[in-house]
């Protein structure tokens, strides 16, 4: 697997949200693997590009990150 960068990660998500959460795992996967290597403590995500962008659905994507070890901010 080639070295992928934050923002490339980050729009893969955005992508696999919009396609039904596909493949969701294997993207915050490769997300975690570049924050490591870039030396980024959280991911921020735009909330108006958010499948579900109320407070609901933020806490939501917030806990699952979370447990898969990524700490998510919103803008």
């Amino acid at each position: 697997m080639t070295d992928i960068t934050v923002s490339q990660a980050i729009e893969a998500i955005y992508a696999s949200l919009r396609n039904d959460n596909e493949e969701l795992d294997v993207h915050i996967a490769a997300l975690k693997g570049a924050m490591a290597r870039e030396g980024v403590q959280e991911a921020t995500f735009e909330t108006s590009k958010l499948v579900q962008p109320n407070r609901q659905g933020r806490k939501l994507m917030q806990s699952y990150f979370r447990k898969k070890g990524v700490a998510v901010g919103f803008v």
